[in-house]
């Protein structure tokens, strides 16, 4: 295929260079974000009076033609061609003849290249951001269901205080929440377009950049040709959100992997997300989670790998930045395959409620509480820990739990000790107690519930951007 250079070149490229620089292979999925770039660009070069009217609808049809034939799989792409640019102007001139060899007038692939991304990675991050909102709704679905099923809530992985499997549910929903808006944040730098820049420095035709931008529903034109072309910061921004949310999921399904072993048996995984043994035949692997786990750090990996390619870069385009590409693809695919596998696991995921139950009432979890009981009887807190410490060794030392000590055995241990102390650190009164704005009382889940609901149906109704505009 004839390349878009080569007039000062007095050899051919090496076949080993050309198959080293060849980006076809993966910048080949960005075809339809190019062709509408064109397009855009042809009709603001008409509309300016750079080309003929009638030209640049010649090559409006010619692309809209071949966006056609490649989404119907008539069109193959040619090996030979250096990246999806080239391939779809040799195909462009090869249906309308010298007019789609003006296409390029007043334009580069510098500037085309990062006005294809950004527009691909919009759509894309939109499509992420409406994952993670049916992973928040599955969330809080499983959470209204057990918002009075009580379980051990952890630090260092040691059980701490009785909480309640809603109230763990939840905070993952406001992991990703926050995650939601750094997409939503990242998608606005995002939204500039950086077509006109040319190869670094413009044009010195008299082009319209406002006009193809609004065409291609960016809301605002890059402030400058040469960081237009060089900027990849959005990639990273973007990259750095994915790494982000990959982090969370991981921790989520470290914990399904937890949950669901033989030693906690919290919940059991659907067997359709599961696999099992080549050769154990009671097994029941938890598959899916893992893989989520496994799969964050190849995201790490892209995130470290950007970051390195931009940090010793001059203004202004630089080749090292088609490594971009392989990184935001890669990064895309992984999140959207880890959403896209966890929402229906949540979904049809089993609570073992008398499991966690029956865990929540072990290790003293009601150990706090019994300090604080002591606290409402005028004892210093300090006081107060010091007593419950004794408490908790007097029960390891007999073999019983808070509970099970007799009121004589209280008041031996403290003469602030009443009959009212059973009452008050029964499991279900140290989780009810905790009925604090965003606590893990039945009642504080219901309201977090109720408002995550009326923030799910508010953001679904939120539109992203505006659709670009039909007129010419």
């Amino acid at each position: 295929m004839k390349k878009l250079w080569g007039g000062r070149f007095e050899k051919e490229t090496a076949g080993e260079m050309q198959e080293f620089q060849n980006s076809l292979a993966f910048d080949a999925r960005l075809y339809r974000q190019d062709i509408r770039g064109s397009i855009a660009h042809a009709r603001m070069l008409g509309r300016q009076g750079i080309i003929d009217l009638d030209e640049a609808e010649q090559i409006v049809r010619g692309l809209e033609q071949i966006r056609e034939q490649i989404a119907q799989g008539l069109l193959e792409f040619d090996p030979e061609a250096e990246d999806i640019h080239s391939f779809i102007e040799a195909c462009l001139v090869e249906r309308i003849g010298e007019a789609g060899k003006k296409l390029h007038s007043a334009r580069s692939r510098n500037d085309q290249v990062a006005t294809d991304l950004r527009l691909y990675l919009k759509d894309e991050i939109e499509g992420l951001a409406g994952l993670l909102l049916d992973l928040i709704e599955a969330l809080a679905h499983r959470a209204r269901e057990h918002e009075e099923t009580i379980m051990p809530g952890y630090t260092h992985l040691q059980r701490a205080q009785p909480i309640t499997f809603a109230h763990h549910l939840l905070a993952y929903c406001e992991m990703l929440r926050r995650d939601y808006a750094r997409l939503r944040d990242c998608y606005k730098r995002t939204d500039i377009c950086p077509l006109g820049a040319g190869a670094l420095a413009g044009t010195t035709f008299p082009i319209d950049r406002v006009y193809t931008a609004r065409k291609l529903g960016f809301r605002d034109i890059a402030a400058n040709t040469l960081d237009a072309v060089s900027d990849r910061d959005f990639v990273a921004e973007f990259i750095f959100a994915a790494s982000l949310i990959m982090t969370h999921l991981s921790r989520f399904s470290e914990e399904l992997v937890l949950w669901s072993s033989s030693e906690f048996g919290f919940v059991a995984l659907d067997d359709a997300y599961t696999t099992g043994s080549s050769i154990m035949p009671q097994k029941k692997n938890p598959d899916a989670p893992e893989l989520v786990r496994g799969k964050t750090g190849r995201v790490y990996g892209h995130l470290t790998g950007i970051l390195t390619a931009l940090k010793g870069l001059p203004l202004a385009y630089n080749k090292d930045l088609q490594e971009d590409k392989e990184a935001v693809f890669d990064t895309i695919d992984t999140v959207r395959g880890c959403l896209g596998i966890l929402v229906p696991l949540v979904r049809t995921l089993t609570a073992n409620e008398g499991r966690m139950r029956t865990a929540a009432g072990g290790d003293f979890t009601n150990a706090t509480d019994l300090a604080d009981y002591l606290v409402w009887h005028n004892v210093s807190f300090r006081d107060a820990h010091r007593i419950a410490g004794e408490a908790v060794l007097y029960c390891i030392q007999k073999g019983k739990r808070l509970e099970d000590l007799s009121y004589s055995e209280y008041r031996n241990i403290s003469p602030f000790f009443d009959s009212d102390v059973f009452e008050y650190i029964s499991i279900e009164a140290c989780v009810a107690r905790r009925d604090l704005p965003g606590g893990p009382a039945p009642a504080a889940v219901a309201v977090e519930i109720a408002d995550l609901t009326g923030w799910l149906e508010d953001i679904r109704s939120f539109p992203w951007s505006q659709p670009a505009p039909d007129d010419e």
